[in-house]
């Protein structure tokens, strides 16, 4: 019983996907040189990335006794992908960037691009305008501004891999043969 045990596990272990870095050398290795190809392929997130919108808006003024007020509204708005989370692939951008949809809309798409194109092994980062990294990076999302925050630029693209391997075997017993 302790056999099958360890049996089961191991089978079940073995069957389970790894998260590697999707790249060049990954793409070459699988074929997916098309864009049909690559709509197969299920994407996944490495780190959180989070798009901020912040809006303000002030009046300055006085009110029906003569008291100076000065108001202001702030409205932020944020848009959280969480580390994990699955997407799809869109198509190519400006120097082979990979497009990538997350949900469903016009515009909610996000690009994401090699840093050094040079490297097989490098990976594909979100990317935006960065401004030297100090306050995150402005990026355009479903037509609106956003700004990502800095923890967004580590975000690359992942896939899972799997390793399947079949052996089909045939036995057969030779009995002999006597004179």
């Amino acid at each position: 019983m302790k056999y099958v045990l360890v049996a089961f596990v191991g089978i079940l272990l073995a069957s389970c996907g790894t998260k590697v870095p999707y790249n060049n050398q990954v793409r070459d290795e699988f074929g997916l040189n098309s864009e049909q190809t690559m709509k197969k392929v299920q994407f996944i997130t490495s780190a959180t990335i989070i798009l901020e919108q912040n809006k303000q808006s002030g009046d300055l003024g006085t009110d029906s006794d003569g008291t100076l007020v000065s108001s202001s509204n702030k409205e932020q708005d944020r848009i959280i992908i969480p580390l994990g989370t699955e997407c799809i692939f869109v198509g190519y951008g400006e120097n082979n960037s990979l497009i990538v949809r997350f949900e469903n809309g016009t515009g909610r798409t996000l690009t994401f691009v090699q840093r050094n194109a040079s490297s097989p092994s490098n990976k594909y980062y979100l990317s935006a305008d960065w401004n030297n990294g100090q306050n995150g990076g402005t990026i355009n999302y479903a037509n609106e501004m956003y700004l990502a925050t800095p923890s967004s630029g580590t975000a690359y693209l992942q896939v899972v891999r799997k390793k399947l391997q079949k052996t089909k075997r045939k036995d057969r017993v030779v009995k002999g043969m006597k004179v």
